[in-house]
């Protein structure tokens, strides 16, 4: 029977919880890394066994962590990240010029074909790879190399590159995400980008329209349709259906349209779940209750998932990169809280259950189908 492997990054270490096909009883380990910011940690997809995890401290600066055995040791690697070919620091700032010092690594995508590649999204927004294990990283250049790079302005939460999505039927095309710059893609592997944006609309910029300078919060896509994206922006649900050429708006009967969170069901490339939240000055469920919205049409008609969720004096926040799902045959949907709770439904959100509480804050959570 297959398992499933549920990776929790959170402000104060990061924990791996497993279990088998039926997902009724978890072994939890944690913390790894007690005491550091874990903003991302992700499994590849190339090879169960390989996991890879963004470590980042105030006092230490940023570091990449690998497994090579599903997350029971690690390595430190990668510390060097070249800008252009130009060495440069992910720690202190050493005085050499290169041209964009950076705070921390915001997401790690691992190829959907090759364990040793792996992509970084960092904050201020640069996109960078490896293709030796994370050992050493080369910035792909040309995403801030496009003419608007000089105009991005940080969202609430800093300049971050938060989402990166690779196209399962074109190893060519990759999806970016920057908040507050908006989405760019790739078709030649990462040396040329274009934004994707047309669509978008944006108050309190100086061009609602404006080709860049849109706050995404996060996209998500369905492996088979990779040409049909959705988007949660600061306030607007949005999809395209020509890869990101054009978007149009699909909140429908959502109590809120702002949120952080997207994803896809596994087998149901139509199934899409949000978690709203009340604004962007009110980081939390309106009415304090807590509600997972799954839309079964792409988008306008929604209902909310609540049953074994807290639906009174819940005012939590669920991260951006704090949802994901299962590939088992019926689909397995996760996320985390602000306030320490892992949730997890095996039935595709009907019903809901903590895995565990009173964690520290949940800041990502991804997930791996075991064979």
């Amino acid at each position: 029977m297959s398992g499933v492997r549920v990776l929790v990054g959170t402000r104060k270490g990061a924990f791996v919880m497993s279990s088998d096909g039926k997902r009724e009883r978890w072994d939890v380990s944690g913390p790894h890394f007690g005491g550091w910011e874990i903003y991302h940690l992700k499994g590849s997809p190339a090879d169960s066994n390989r996991l890879y995890a963004s470590q980042t401290s105030g006092w230490f600066g940023q570091q990449i962590q690998r497994s090579n055995d599903g997350g029971k040791t690690w390595e430190p690697v990668g510390n060097e990240f070249r800008y252009d070919g130009v060495p440069g620091t992910h720690q202190w700032y050493d005085g050499t010029p290169h041209p964009w010092e950076f705070k921390r690594v915001w997401h790690l995508e691992p190829s959907l074909a090759d364990p040793d590649t792996i992509y970084a999204g960092v904050e201020d927004a640069a996109l960078f790879r490896s293709t030796d294990g994370g050992q050493t990283w080369r910035e792909l250049a040309g995403l801030r190399g496009h003419g608007s790079g000089s105009s991005w302005q940080p969202g609430a939460g800093g300049m971050c590159l938060h989402t990166i999505l690779q196209d399962p039927a074109n190893s060519e095309r990759i999806f970016i995400a920057i908040s507050a710059a908006g989405v760019f893609r790739s078709d030649d592997a990462g040396t040329t980008w274009k934004p994707v944006n047309r669509g978008l609309k944006s108050e309190f910029i100086p061009d609602p329209d404006a080709e860049v300078g849109h706050c995404v919060h996060r996209i998500a896509m369905h492996r088979s349709r990779p040409s049909v994206l959705f988007m949660q922006k600061h306030w607007d649900v949005m999809r395209s259906d020509d890869a990101g050429d054009s978007w149009q708006e699909v909140s429908g009967n959502l109590p809120s349209d702002f949120g952080f969170p997207i994803d896809v069901h596994a087998h149901e490339p139509d199934t899409i779940y949000v978690v709203p939240i009340k604004s962007d000055s009110e980081h939390y469920p309106p009415d304090g209750k807590l509600r997972v919205y799954r839309s079964r049409t792409g988008g306008h008609d929604w209902e909310p998932l609540t049953n074994g969720l807290p639906q009174r004096d819940c005012y939590v926040n669920v991260l951006r990169d704090a949802m994901a799902v299962d590939s088992l045959d019926s689909c397995g949907v996760y996320f985390g809280t602000t306030g320490g709770q892992v949730y997890a439904s095996a039935d595709a959100g009907d019903n809901w259950a903590p895995l565990v509480r009173d964690l520290p804050a949940v800041l990502s959570v991804e997930v791996q189908t075991l064979p």
